[in-house]
């Protein structure tokens, strides 16, 4: 029996074209993270395609080794940022969507790049510093100037740890415990000198406190 009450409109169904529109927006939204995931894609479709000697020396020659930072410092930390050993590129789209998305959406391209390159840089000078000195020391092999270390953790490292402080504040601790426990284990147990790095990227992740008050008043203004 008719009630007099007009039926409630029908939601539209989403079309190609609607999702197609709100993925455009979700990666304008964060247009660094997702250039340098697609740059990582290129890059690691590239390694597929070499014989695995050729591939080794390849990213030797891209690597923030000893030998590489002493011979062309800039071109290596800038070249290694965008290449992956091991060649899984998926891992690291799931964390840039986790983490670097929402930390360049939060901070702003120029913060969230800052912090990243801050990281990256930093980390990598401290940990083949102590390198050096262990190879100076006897506590590792001559052979170890020339080791290979490519990637992104340590720019991953720094934006995870600086995003503790856009966590809401009853969370906070619970997460800046879990970002040093990560961090600072595998330096206890195991200790290698990519995990002095990580650590040191992280550290400096939660020294850029103050860009992340910067980010804020912008976004008050």
């Amino acid at each position: 029996m008719p009630t007099g009450h007009p039926a409630p409109p029908a939601r539209p169904r989403p079309t190609p074209a609607t999702w197609l529109r709100a993925t455009g927006s979700w990666i304008r939204s964060a247009p660094g993270t997702h250039l340098w995931l697609t740059a990582l894609f290129v890059t690691t479709v590239i390694v597929h395609q070499m014989s695995p000697a050729f591939e080794e020396e390849f990213l030797r020659q891209r690597s923030t080794n000893i030998h590489e930072l002493s011979q062309n410092p800039v071109r290596v930390l800038i070249s290694s940022a965008f290449w992956i050993d091991g060649g899984q590129w998926l891992p690291y789209a799931v964390l840039y969507t986790v983490f670097h998305a929402p930390a360049e959406r939060r901070l702003g391209t120029p913060r969230w790049l800052a912090v990243a390159a801050t990281a990256h840089v930093l980390a990598t000078l401290v940990s083949e510093s102590v390198l050096a000195w262990a190879i100076n020391h006897g506590h590792a092999p001559q052979s170890a100037v020339n080791t290979l270390d490519v990637g992104v953790s340590y720019a991953l490292a720094g934006v995870v740890a600086v995003l503790t402080y856009y966590v809401p504040r009853p969370w906070r601790p619970a997460y800046l415990f879990a970002v040093l426990v990560i961090y600072t284990v595998p330096l206890v147990t195991n200790p290698t000198f990519t995990d002095i790095g990580h650590l040191t990227a992280a550290l400096i992740g939660l020294g850029c406190y103050p860009l992340t008050r910067r980010g804020a008043q912008a976004r008050e203004a």
